[in-house]
């Protein structure tokens, strides 16, 4: 037990050591990751680590998609649906069919069957590579949007897939018109139990008095309970915590009504997101040697041959769907046309973000080892290779030329979207109005009589003031990008001097610890404003 203790601990701090290695190269961390464990796996000494498919099922992969779909902006969802659901579900189906029959040809006694089982496995890219990689480059958000609600959805499809084509495998019997009932029920009754079991957490959090405490907990829970609700029914998991997120984080402002509670949350999220995100990646590493180990049927260097060839075929494969996909509406449809052009710099980045990850490999490794007649699982291990062969090129070769690609195309901002600075500064102004016009209306009289009020009074009314002539230096463009970043600079230095006096304040004890604590937090809040890409 302890000797198990200490190797996890000791595998975390490793994690941790080589994150802050690769931010310091300035590579995403899910390649570097990757990369670490490989190199790691292949030291001497080093036990194999084989990846048990339900502890990512089950431990990893529920929060990861819940905290997508709550940081995911429901109307970026709604506003770019059609290509969303164009990648999520077309191309994830047309990855399928294409390497079904193509390693049908190419490999040696493949069926059609396991065709499909391994197109299932190596279409959905994975959200968290994607939005690590692009985090930080001049991207336009419309590519962003797009590509979340991709990774949101394209797992659940592509899982409907692989499982008809494991059924269709073990049972030896495969129906298209059933298949196609099948995953309109699976995936929509999905839908419906997400709904359910979100309505149900959310009652709980707006009319039972819970603490922040309790709140972040049950929002820990919530994944899970929806996710096991609706692989207990063998509907789709993943659509149930996607919907489940999405509605949750739509009624969040219902729900979590003071900062406490959000604070509390975000640390938490934070924190357990970025160790789940952290460790996956790296058992992806590592699990290669016991992979490498169970090759039997097929020699190590067809097994990475035919890997490279899946690999090139799926790269292709979303470009030729990508740029039809975004053009030929275009052409059809007058609605569409409204929307500025994309170009053909956009399809080309999304078309490049198609790197495969975590589901991939649980997915591949949740392939049963026997038949239903006790005779073994047929290419079994190759597939397990060439999934990890797919993952490897797609995540490495694509990860790190992404941005060298994004800032040689550099591509104009599509959408007009508010400046960041302009946006806070028109919301403070709107809720500065509400409590002004508030205090005017209900409680004008009680200004001169009550010191507070007065002074609360005075001190919005300056603040309004100040911030409506902040806006109008964004509004004339008075102000440049390098002013505003110097002015930032200064801020943090100032940020980190207080901080250096509220720890002097601290150890003086002439304050209480519980104002010292408010006065940190009041400056956790003003350095978030600078610094807003907290999760």
């Amino acid at each position: 037990m302890h000797d198990n203790l200490l190797l996890i601990l000791a595998l975390l701090f490793s994690v941790f050591m080589m994150v802050m290695a690769a931010q310091k190269m300035k590579i995403a961390y899910p390649i570097f990751l990757v990369l670490a464990g490989l190199v790691i796996s292949l030291l001497p000494g080093i036990p194999d680590v084989e990846l048990d498919p339900d502890l990512v099922f089950l431990i990893f992969l529920p929060p990861l998609l819940y905290e997508a779909a709550w940081y995911t902006s429901w109307n970026d969802f709604w506003r770019w649906k059609r290509p969303i659901s164009l990648l999520a579900f077309g191309l994830v189906f047309a990855t399928s069919l294409i390497v079904a029959y193509v390693s049908q040809a190419l490999i040696p006694g493949f069926t059609l069957a396991l065709g499909f089982l391994l197109g299932g496995i190596v279409s959905p890219p994975d959200a968290v590579a994607a939005t690590t990689v692009l985090k930080g480059l001049p991207v336009p958000k419309r590519i962003l949007s797009i590509l979340e609600g991709e990774s949101l959805v394209n797992d659940a499809s592509s899982l409907i897939v692989f499982r008809f084509a494991l059924a269709a495998i073990l049972t030896g019997t495969f129906s298209i018109h059933q298949a196609v009932g099948q995953f309109f029920l699976v995936a929509g009754m999905g839908i419906v139990v997400g709904l359910i079991g979100a309505t149900f957490m959310y009652l709980i959090h707006r009319f039972l008095p819970t603490t922040s405490a309790i709140d972040a907990a049950l929002t820990l829970m919530t994944p899970y309970l929806l996710y096991l609700g609706a692989e207990q029914f063998h509907f789709s998991g993943v659509m149930a915590v996607v919907t489940g997120g999405l509605f949750i984080s739509y009624r969040s402002h219902e729900i979590f009504k003071n900062g406490s509670t959000r604070l509390n949350m975000l640390g938490v999220w934070t924190t357990v997101i970025f160790v789940m995100n952290a460790m996956v990646f790296v058992l992806i590493g590592l699990s290669l040697p016991s992979i490498i180990n169970g090759l039997e049927e097929s020699s190590l260097i067809q097994g990475i041959k035919y890997g490279v060839i899946i690999s090139i075929i799926i790269i292709l494969i979303r470009f030729l769907w990508v740029y039809p996909t975004t053009f030929i509406p275009r052409w059809l449809f007058k609605s569409v046309r409204k929307e500025q052009s994309p170009g053909w710099k956009v399809p080309l980045v999304i078309g490049w973000t198609g790197m495969r990850g975590v589901v991939s490999l649980a997915t591949a490794l949740s392939i049963p080892f026997a038949l239903d007649n006790g005779s073994p699982f047929p290419h079994r291990n190759l597939i397990l290779l060439i999934t990890f062969v797919v993952i490897f090129i797609t995540l490495v070769i694509q990860g790190l030329t992404l941005p060298f690609l994004v800032k040689k195309l550099k591509i104009p901002a599509l959408d007009y979207v508010l400046p960041q600075e302009q946006q806070e500064a028109q919301i403070k102004i709107r809720l500065n109005r509400l409590a002004i016009n508030h205090i005017n209306t209900n409680y004008y009289e009680m200004i001169e009589r009550s010191n507070l009020l007065k002074n609360y009074y005075s001190q919005i009314l300056t603040e309004t003031e100040n911030t409506e002539n902040q806006l109008d230096i964004f509004e004339c463009n008075t102000c440049t990008s390098q002013e505003m970043q110097r002015f930032e600079s200064i801020l943090k230095e100032i940020y980190e001097k207080q901080r250096l006096a509220i720890f002097q304040m601290r150890r003086e004890k002439y304050y209480d610890d519980e104002e010292i604590r408010k006065a940190e937090l009041q400056l956790d809040l003003n350095d978030l404003k600078i610094n807003p890409n907290f999760h």
